[in-house]
């Protein structure tokens, strides 16, 4: 059961769900990510650093040697064509896809390897405490039906960090309310709008206490009147000092809360402040493609 629920809450979900079995843990062998020495410290000044990160699938590589640093406190846009790697670069971020080769360090230590650990094997137990500090909210909500905004809430400190179920709905209530949401606690998702199970999606990867949230287009699959209701709530977190990296086509809402922007095209081709990227782009794929938003 477990497993189980570590398996829905990681891919049904979509958040980086854990394995919540205490004192559980394996290797994944075969994944090009050894190294001499899992911890870095040039990796400590920023919250997430990227290093060489590439990613195929079969013949197709998806990330072509992804550099990236992200600091405490930042909010970072990823934009870009459909199909250029930005869902996948989220996914690497935590292991949801493993990178085919390069490292990925949070908190100045290798995601996913044991701290001391020379030979650099992925450990799913070192790999459930990362997630646990990255929140993940994708473009649908995949809410577990049976349960109210309040259970799906609840169950992540619950069954990942262990929490009792009052202190587990304790925060899950606060969250909640944080969001907006109070009053539709005992509710269960095919009662809620569009609007409201994303923010329920966004509460639930806030009741885990991250320390950086990833969002994948989270208004895509919403209905124009709806997105609203999200971005108020994205721009709450950002001023709040939360730490984000963002996919979104919401060019007006990226420039108000982002302070870097990216053009990923498997490799980011350009980077920079909105004003920038946005206004003043240098490289003629940027300005391809802005010109395709604006002209949609």
């Amino acid at each position: 059961m477990a497993v189980d629920l570590a398996m829905g809450l990681t891919l049904a979900m979509m958040e980086g769900g854990m394995d919540p079995t205490p004192g559980q843990s394996a290797s994944r062998p075969g994944l090009d990510v050894a190294h001499p020495s899992t911890a870095d410290p040039d990796a400590e000044t920023a919250l997430l650093e990227l290093r060489a990160i590439h990613k195929r699938f079969g013949a197709l590589e998806v990330l072509r040697g992804i550099d990236l640093k992200v600091q405490r406190q930042e909010h970072l846009t990823i934009i870009g064509p459909s199909g250029s790697g930005k869902s996948t670069l989220l996914r690497v971020i935590n292991f949801l896809e493993p990178p085919t080769s390069g490292r990925v360090f949070f908190r100045g230590q290798q995601v996913g390897v044991r701290r001391g650990d020379q030979r650099g094997r992925i450990d799913e137990r070192t790999l459930t405490q990362t997630r646990a500090r990255i929140g993940l909210v994708f473009q649908r909500f995949n809410l577990f039906p049976h349960l109210t905004a309040m259970g799906n809430v609840a169950i992540g400190p619950r069954r990942v960090l262990g929490l009792p179920r009052a202190e587990a709905e304790d925060r899950a209530l606060r969250v909640l309310r944080r969001v907006g949401l109070e009053a539709k606690r005992d509710v269960h998702p095919d009662r809620l709008s569009g609007g409201q199970q994303q923010r329920v999606a966004i509460a639930r990867a806030l009741a885990m206490e991250p320390e950086l949230m990833l969002f994948d287009e989270p208004t895509s699959a919403l209905d124009p009147e709806l997105v609203g209701e999200v971005t108020h709530v994205m721009r709450e977190l950002a001023a709040e000092g939360m730490t984000m990296i963002m996919v979104t086509h919401e060019m007006a809402f990226a420039r108000e809360v982002t302070d870097r922007e990216l053009l990923d095209e498997g490799r980011i081709v350009e980077e920079g402040p909105p004003a920038q990227v946005l206004d003043n782009p240098t490289h003629p794929r940027t300005r391809a493609f802005l010109r395709a938003v604006t002209e949609r």
